[in-house]
């Protein structure tokens, strides 16, 4: 039986070829996924000092919602 190249010792010190690179900044949205309705998760990493005050995401995500409300509202209902 003829040897294939899956049967060959492998390198761990190789890296991929260049065909294989993927440029992450030419790459363009699926159009075929499924859109859902699911909340999108944002991760912000806070300071040390502001994470000391606010050790919950609802703490966080309540004086954020506080702090918008008293916010002015522009003419095209963007805040400002």
């Amino acid at each position: 039986m003829n040897e294939t190249p899956f049967e060959q010792s492998q390198n761990s010190d190789d890296e991929l070829q260049a065909e294989y690179r993927f440029d992450y900044q030419k790459a363009k949205p699926n159009r075929f996924a499924a859109r859902s309705g699911t909340q999108q998760l944002t991760v912000v990493v806070l300071d040390e000092d502001v994470a000391q005050v606010f050790t919950t995401p609802e703490s966080v995500n309540k004086m954020l919602r506080a702090l918008i409300e008293s916010m002015p509202q522009a003419a095209n209902g963007e805040t400002a």
